[in-house]
């Protein structure tokens, strides 16, 4: 029944409300945004503006720019102009988040499960957000690694993914980990670790062996380059799992910790000193207030929710203030979503910082400019510069405003999402077939 209904009615629906407006939408990255209020993020903002864009790239910045002769105009009199929103922490565009059948699974890849099709894709465009660190699950103390997206929809996965991002691997803390809401069968025993403790230890254990793995590889290698090679030599066994974890003591991979806390993210900061490997960001992070010092000295941001506390006991010593708290102690935060549907107003939740005691500007940098430092992107996008690629959102009013919403997502210069165009398209459907 399921199936016939997804067949019958709801792809051909997505397709007519999604897919035909975007496809007709899409440009060939050249684009001029007149006299927009551009707000650059990294500089103050710039009253109208326009923005030339070439080939996907931000060509020029300034007033009355000529564009070449074929360049579509876009005119945004009145309207904000912001780097594309950036969701440091979702799940959406997968066909799978939790390879939870074992506690420690590093060699999983998200990127083998991308689904290009998910609508949660174009939900998010439709709230500006162009890029997205879509993550394994929180189900493992040691889960797999996760994928950077742009939001291309209509494109095939291949073209999605952000190769110039840092790689990353999900480790997780607390009360998931350790299964606190299993409920326990007869017969089913828990899976280790069920405490804090045990989280820490098998991750103690997990990182010895992937040691152990590379000093063996190591000596064979030493002894295959040198000048008389034993007779027979053979190289160690393969171990996918543990080529992860060794390519995390080599600093090929970034760790990103699900943590809830303090004392918990401190005892994962611990860990990481000892073995010699980078934290991104702690994921969440609620009492990430309590241990700004630490956090500073570290060199670790947060990615968090913005007022989402107190959901689970973990989380009951949360305060709203903790991401403003952080900002202004010098800590790199970045507000997500953790999820499909609050992706699409994550300009809301960043709002809701000024409440907190930061600036629009301040907020407004925690879902562009510090998550693009986050994911080790801000070279490339982030903020509105000669040069960065074109991802940007246009908004009616100030995004900081709870009034506003966005009306148009540009990614490396072409359109993907114009909610002016999709409602005419809609209507011009309507009208064909007589009406709503």
């Amino acid at each position: 029944m399921r199936k016939n209904f997804l067949k019958t009615f709801l792809i051909p629906i997505l397709s007519l409300i999604f897919l035909a407006p975007v496809n007709s939408l899409l440009a060939a990255g050249n684009l001029l945004i007149k006299n927009a209020i551009v707000m650059p993020v990294t500089a103050p903002p710039i009253y109208g503006a326009d923005v030339l864009i070439i080939n996907g790239i931000i060509k020029q910045i300034g007033p009355n720019l000529t564009p070449p002769p074929g360049t579509r105009v876009i005119n945004a009199s009145g309207k904000y102009l912001i780097p594309g929103i950036i969701d440091t922490h979702t799940h959406l565009g997968l066909s799978g988040t939790n390879e939870g059948t074992d506690a420690i699974t590093p060699e999983v890849d998200m990127a083998d499960v991308i689904n290009p099709d998910d609508p949660a894709i174009f939900t998010a465009l439709t709230g500006g957000v162009t890029m997205v660190h879509t993550m394994h699950g929180s189900a493992n103390v040691i889960g797999g690694r996760n994928v950077v997206l742009k939001l291309k929809w209509g494109q095939p996965s291949e073209k999605m993914v952000v190769k110039e991002a840092w790689p990353t691997l999900k480790f997780a803390l607390g009360e998931n980990v350790k299964q606190s809401n299993r409920t326990l069968l007869p017969g089913r025993p828990q899976r280790y670790p069920a405490t804090r403790m045990g989280a820490n230890a098998i991750i103690r254990r997990e990182l010895l062996r992937a040691r152990e793995y590379m000093a063996a590889w190591e000596r064979y290698e030493k002894l295959k380059n040198s000048k008389n090679p034993p007779r027979g030599l053979l190289p160690p066994k393969k171990d996918l799992r543990l080529e992860t974890l060794a390519d995390l003591l080599r600093g090929k991979l970034y760790a990103r910790c699900h943590a809830y806390v303090a004392t918990e993210m401190v005892e994962f900061l611990r860990l990481a000193r000892e073995f010699g490997f980078k934290i991104a960001a702690f994921e969440h992070a609620w009492e990430a207030y309590k241990i700004t010092d630490e956090l500073l000295e570290a060199g670790v941001g947060i990615s968090v929710f913005i007022d989402s506390w107190a959901y689970k006991m973990e989380a009951a010593e949360g305060i709203a203030y903790n991401a403003a708290y952080c900002t202004q102690r010098g800590i790199l935060v970045s507000i997500n979503s953790d999820s499909s549907e609050r992706v699409r107003r994550l300009f809301n939740e960043a709002g809701k910082a000024v409440k907190y005691g930061l600036t629009p500007d301040e907020a407004l940098k925690m879902i562009t400019i510090n998550a693009a430092k986050q994911l080790g992107v801000d070279h490339l996008v982030g903020s509105i510069e000669v040069g960065k690629q074109a991802d940007l959102a246009l908004f009616e009013n100030h995004p900081m405003s709870a009034y506003t919403r966005c009306e148009m997502t540009i990614i490396e210069g072409d359109v993907y999402f114009d909610r002016q165009q999709i409602l005419k398209e809609r209507e011009e459907a309507a009208a064909r077939k007589g009406g709503y």
